[in-house]
């Protein structure tokens, strides 16, 4: 979201939610505010942060507030990058809030920075939403914003608060404001009903995008719209769909002969590739999204599949088992100069390149087990983050700073058990945690920042 300091905005759909949002009192110079993590470190100890209850002139307002910060501080907790405090340790509370922080009541607790706010019902219903982050031992303000939106917006407010706040301390963006889209699944496993599904990163606001009706599989995210593809067999008949989340619009892109893989966008949003099977031999294709015109990469007499792009769209990263065993190879966006990357023991699959470029996250299956690792472009510094019986499909955030996958438990002989579940991971590989979904949930693709 683009911060101004007198600005508004349509907003499509639901999420027509925040309408204006201000700059507060602008940042100190980086001089004046030294309150900082660094998450290149690999492992970091948590900060301790103070996230106060939102004031409010009502109790319907202090409700709001009350909520507003419980979502802020779940967010920060969650990053592993800090620890927000127990309210009850507080010493400054109530009324004295509305004024300066007494920084000397927050010290005392050990708490190095401070999250103080307010919220004001509108005369139109609308809620303006203010936020202070504090560095408490400098005893300087290192952010402040107001945020305007419809009553419907409040958790999206938090999220962006979170993200400001993230974004601050560490430097790096956040990725707090973004959603998730996942298979849901039920029933037993060789009878599987599987149904796209939709919910923000910490598993609230979630819906059904499909019936269950029809098989669904490998949702996507558009980088530069609120749009996912993803494969739908109709019939047997396998078809890739664009689906527009916030207009609810489905459109097909095309009926595929054989099996169609692993859509997904270009980092321009007007290209898909994936992998398609003709005549037994699978081999990766684009897909034009203006014209529909449909362009062979690869042309090999093994496997190729689950390309992704680069997101400077230079690159595209595959599995392939043209070697004699599935690997990872690189080539160019034409499918030319073909290279290998990975070559460490066992097998290598479903590769999605980072948003920062930095890293390429894979699936690993050695010695009857599977892992989740990162690995640079050119394969050096492998990592493995994640091990069990099957851990799958990894997708980024789009700060590229974590990873999401999901995790299936074995099923007994007659297909019972099994339990797929929705895991979040940063790349210590430490800040492991569970998002929980109503039902199984398999394939997760996390979503942009919504802009």
């Amino acid at each position: 979201m683009k911060k101004t300091r007198a600005g508004c905005r349509a907003w499509p759909g639901f999420w027509k939610l925040l309408f204006l949002v201000s700059v507060l009192i602008p940042d100190p110079s980086p001089a004046l505010a030294e309150l900082r993590i660094d998450i290149t470190r690999g492992t970091v100890e948590p900060m301790p942060i103070a996230v106060t209850d939102f004031t409010g002139n009502s109790s319907e307002e202090s409700r709001n507030g009350r909520d507003i910060a419980r979502v802020v501080a779940a967010d920060l907790e969650r990053s592993g990058l800090f620890r927000p405090m127990d309210p009850r340790a507080f010493i400054q509370t109530g009324e004295s809030l509305k004024t300066l922080p007494r920084f000397g009541d927050w010290r005392v607790i050990n708490a190095q920075a401070m999250v103080q706010g307010s919220v004001q019902i509108l005369g139109d219903g609308r809620l303006r939403v203010q936020f202070r982050l504090w560095d408490v031992f400098a005893e300087q303000q290192m952010a402040g914003f107001v945020y305007t939106t419809v009553p419907d917006g409040w958790r999206r407010v938090a999220h962006i608060t979170a993200d400001a706040i993230y974004k601050r301390i560490t430097g790096e963006l956040g990725f707090f404001d973004t959603r998730i889209v996942y298979i849901a699944e039920s029933g037993l496993q060789n009878r599987r009903v599987k149904r796209l599904a939709i919910m923000d990163q910490d598993g609230e606001n979630h819906r059904f995008l499909t019936s269950g009706d029809n098989l669904v599989l490998t949702p996507r995210f558009s980088p530069t719209l609120q749009e996912i593809t993803y494969l739908s067999y109709y019939g047997n008949l396998p078809r890739v769909y664009i689906y527009n989340i916030d207009t609810g619009r489905q459109e097909i892109l095309g009926d595929f002969p054989g099996m169609t893989f692993a859509p997904r966008f270009s980092p321009d949003g007007k290209n898909v590739i994936m992998s398609m099977a003709k005549d037994g031999n699978s081999e990766i294709y684009t897909m034009d999204l203006g014209t529909r015109r449909v362009r062979r990469l690869t042309n090999h007499s093994a496997i190729d599949t689950s390309p992704s792009y680069a997101p400077d769209g230079k690159k595209v990263v595959f599995n392939s088992d043209r070697g004699g065993t599935q690997q990872l190879y690189v080539m160019e966006p034409d499918g030319s100069r073909v290279r290998r990357i990975s070559y460490g023991k066992g097998r290598y699959a479903t590769p999605v390149w980072s948003p920062r470029g930095d890293l390429i996250a894979f699936t690993k299956m050695n010695k009857g087990r599977f892992y989740i690792g990162v690995m640079r472009p050119d394969g050096s510094g492998e990592r493995l983050l994640a091990e069990d019986f099957l851990v799958e499909a990894p997708t980024w955030a789009p700060n590229g700073r974590v990873l999401m996958f999901f995790r299936q438990e074995p099923s007994d002989s007659k297909g019972r058990g099994g339990r797929s579940r929705v895991f979040s991971i940063d790349l210590t590989g430490y800040n492991e945690r569970e998002i929980v979904t109503p039902l199984d949930a398999s394939d997760p693709a996390w979503s942009p920042l919504i802009p």
